[in-house]
């Protein structure tokens, strides 16, 4: 069985526009110090397809429609499935992801979400990481997870929509 896009009623689309144009453009150095982050990142040695996981799981629990829509796409585009782009939202029921892979959604859950736990990180966690991953590449993650969380707040601040540039 094929998922296929149902069709939508013109009528039944919500329109939304962001409240202002985007702090990045606005702010000047704004979207180059964000993307800095982004790029070291990208220069761990974290494959990029490991990356866009981590993108994903933030900007799901973060609410933030552009950055799902987008890192959505891009998980598609490193050649996924989309039952396995469905399913990272409930990752730990799911037969998709690696034990590696696993490590890094909670590692993102956890640190998106600080306030939810006293001491975020465990140390099992943190003995999880390192088995699948050296300083530099905890590094890079700890980037991603941080640019991806900055991104959603300021989008979610300005209400960006979903496709819109």
């Amino acid at each position: 069985m094929t998922i296929t896009e149902a069709p939508v009623d013109a009528d039944d689309i919500v329109t939304h526009k962001a409240r202002m144009p985007h702090p990045a453009f606005v702010l000047e150095g704004g979207i180059d110090a964000i993307s800095s982050i982004n790029r070291a990142a990208q220069a761990s040695g974290v494959p990029a397809s490991l990356l866009h996981l981590v993108a994903l799981r933030a900007s799901q629990i973060n609410g933030c429609s552009w950055c799902v829509v987008d890192h959505a796409r891009q998980v598609l585009a490193d050649r996924a499935s989309h039952e396995r782009v469905h399913a990272v939202a409930a990752w730990r029921d799911a037969p998709y992801f690696s034990a590696k892979e696993r490590a890094v959604l909670e590692f993102t859950e956890v640190l998106t979400r600080l306030a939810d736990h006293h001491d975020p990180i465990s140390d099992e966690l943190w003995e999880e990481m390192t088995s699948h991953f050296d300083r530099k590449q905890i590094s890079g993650l700890l980037f991603e997870i941080g640019a991806i969380n900055v991104w959603n707040r300021i989008n979610a601040a300005i209400r960006q929509p979903a496709g819109a540039h």
